[in-house]
């Protein structure tokens, strides 16, 4: 028999601004405490030295966790020209040096190949898995290894300053399992001077926002008091690019239990992926057929 969590059964979204220097686990630790919530965890990892949004789910909310990682992202980062790290960001050892330093013009004819379906490869100091090990152990341990290219959708990427010769701001919208650090490296090899990251921000993500987000030292100073709760946002905006269906009370019932259940739905086409709710709160997700949601995530009813 499984030892039971200790906690609050409490569910929601809580938006955080990560500082630099904290990785995205811990931030989830300390709002799990901060919360005495049973359940956390977070939709998409942040660099430990990046900051900005990161989107932390509780309870029943961590069932919406996959249609957060899904959406759109945006990035604003820094590069620092003429330099290539080993990490692709300034913590690294610096591998190649250039005197060559772009104009804006080469700047901003170069983002144009960085834009739409692209390929990129991980940085090599990245959570990666290679044969069950994480590729940033692998690279510590002085391993020369390959990692292939993945498929990015970049929706936008656009030079917003350029403080010196030595460094240019972007700003980059793009989907899941982007990385930032590799559109650095890859833009410094394309304009043939090298180029690393000197700062990034995760700007927003999905329907959340950094400028709606709480410090950590916001966290600390309401943890485990009323307060903090009503910063907590209903895990229904975590299915915001997912349809939405309503469900009937007998359908409601049928669902909450695992089953199909009736719903009534006017805009959804059979087979399509949606949420049924009911008085306004998220019963299940599932696929639509024939009047019917079948679920593939049932959320538990809230007490009260």
């Amino acid at each position: 028999m499984g030892r039971k969590r200790k906690g609050r059964d409490i569910s929601g979204w809580l938006v955080v601004d990560k500082p630099a220097g904290m990785t995205s686990t811990s931030v989830v630790n300390k709002v799990r405490w901060a919360f005495n919530a049973k359940k956390a965890g977070h939709a998409g990892t942040l660099d430990p030295d990046a900051t900005g949004v990161l989107a932390v789910a509780l309870g029943e909310a961590t069932k919406t966790v996959p249609y957060i990682t899904d959406t759109l992202k945006a990035y604003t980062f820094t590069v620092r020209l003429g330099q290539a790290t080993n990490t692709d960001d300034a913590e690294g050892e610096v591998i190649a040096q250039s005197d060559k330093r772009p104009t804006d013009d080469e700047i901003k004819a170069a983002l144009g190949q960085f834009v739409g379906d692209i390929k990129q490869v991980p940085p090599k100091f990245s959570a990666v898995k290679i044969d069950g090990e994480r590729a940033y152990k692998l690279a510590r341990d002085g391993e020369d290894i390959e990692l292939a290219a993945r498929p990015l959708w970049v929706e936008e990427l656009v030079m917003t300053d350029r403080e010196d010769e030595d460094h240019v701001t972007l700003e980059m919208t793009c989907g899941k399992g982007g990385y930032v650090r590799s559109i650095a490296r890859d833009l410094g090899e394309a304009l043939g001077c090298h180029g690393h990251v000197r700062e990034l921000r995760r700007i927003w993500s999905g329907p959340f926002d950094a400028a709606d987000g709480l410090s950590i030292e916001q966290i600390d100073e309401m943890a485990k008091q009323p307060e903090l709760d009503s910063y907590l946002r209903p895990l229904e905006q975590g299915l915001e690019d997912l349809p939405e269906v309503k469900a009937t009370a007998e359908g409601t019932v049928r669902l909450r239990n695992g089953n199909p259940g009736m719903v009534l739905a006017s805009d959804v086409e059979y087979g399509e992926e949606c949420w049924a709710s009911f008085d306004g709160e998220a019963v299940a997700v599932g696929v639509f057929k024939a009047g019917q949601l079948h679920p593939s995530r049932v959320f538990v009813k809230p007490e009260g």
